[in-house]
């Protein structure tokens, strides 16, 4: 059997839920680590995605429900040893409003990559294979340096300063002649989102597509697959309850799906959020919507080695149609420590 070298998940990628309380120095702490991405929703009202990394700064928020461009604000502070701070913004912090935070370690503020034809700045952490890369658009092909060593499965990018292009995804599911957006849709084919080129180990491809590589301040959020610790793939629907099993080989601690073939929403599924199976609350990374709990549409079994759909839904499962995903682990199936993981 494969072992991986990540006994501990957590320390790179980590699920908080808390409740705000309205003031500034409102400290969120217990994350097990200082992360570089940190990804808010208010699950209890309609309100949108909050989203921030090191490499942008604190307080610089964008949002993956819409286009708008980066605006500045304390809804995070700043980010911390063993989590981050909240401003007393109300879209990170209304008093006694619950609150979800996906986190993510990267390497830091991010150094210069001189590696693509365009020049960089990236936060890398190539033990759990997830990069921040920003640099200055070109409208005009390029490659640019993503800092991992080994090829991206997963590229989610946006051009953040304009406010008028869409947060656009490649993955290697689907093939890098097509791209598919954040906001909604089904995948697309277009010779000039990366070049019709796969990501190298250095390097990923960018064309003249406005949503990979417009002339303004573009951000991407890069992940390569860890044995152990990430995966990300596809599934073919079934239509029927007993859905598909997906392997992941390890216990899932977030799983992020969305129908490649039509216009469904993407979903957040998660260990936080929903402690014992089914995981059936879920998040809408398109909408504004809050947390939704549904046993019918959302049904979904959190194994030791992957994860089961029990659903028909479009959102997961309509017969012959393509389901993109990516999954963190809370637990490797087994680590380099011989502790298997067990199931929910």
């Amino acid at each position: 059997m494969a072992y991986t070298t990540i006994n501990k998940p957590s320390e790179y990628f980590n699920t908080k839920l808390y409740t705000g309380n309205g003031s500034s120095g409102n400290a969120q702490t217990g994350i097990g680590f200082q992360p570089d991405w940190v990804w808010i929703k208010d699950r209890g009202q309609i309100a949108g995605h909050q989203i921030f990394d090191s490499v942008r700064g604190a307080t610089k928020r964008i949002q993956s429900n819409n286009i708008s461009a980066e605006v500045t604000n304390d809804g995070v502070s700043s980010f911390d040893s063993d989590g981050f701070t909240l401003g007393a913004n109300s879209s990170c912090n209304e008093n006694s409003q619950n609150f979800v935070a996906w986190n993510w370690l990267g390497g830091g503020t991010g150094v210069s990559n001189t590696n693509g034809s365009i020049p960089s700045t990236v936060s890398a952490n190539t033990t759990s294979g997830f990069s921040i890369v920003k640099w200055s658009g070109t409208s005009s092909n390029g490659t640019i340096g993503h800092g991992l060593g080994v090829a991206p499965k997963v590229i989610i990018c946006f051009g953040y300063s304009s406010g008028t292009n869409s947060w656009t995804v490649g993955h290697n599911s689907l093939s890098w002649n097509n791209g598919i957006y954040l906001e909604t849709g089904a995948a697309f084919s277009l010779a000039t989102l990366w070049q019709n080129t796969a990501p190298t180990n250095n390097v990923f491809s960018v064309g003249s597509f406005s949503g990979t590589n417009s002339s303004q301040s573009m951000i991407a959020y890069c992940f390569a697959e860890k044995k152990g610790f990430s995966k990300f793939g596809s599934y073919s629907g079934n239509g029927n309850i007993d859905s598909p099993f997906i392997y992941t080989g390890f216990k899932p601690s977030y799983v992020l799906i969305k129908n490649a073939s039509n216009i469904a929403s993407w979903v957040i599924l998660d260990n936080k959020r929903s402690p014992f199976n089914s995981a059936d609350d879920v998040i809408r990374v398109n909408s504004d919507s809050a947390e939704a709990v549904d046993t019918t549409y959302a049904d979904t079994d959190f194994l030791s080695n992957g994860f089961k759909l029990r659903t028909s839904d479009a959102w997961f499962n309509t017969t012959g149609e393509t389901y993109i995903y990516m999954a963190f682990a809370e637990n490797p199936l087994v680590g380099t420590n011989g502790v298997p993981a067990t199931a929910r």
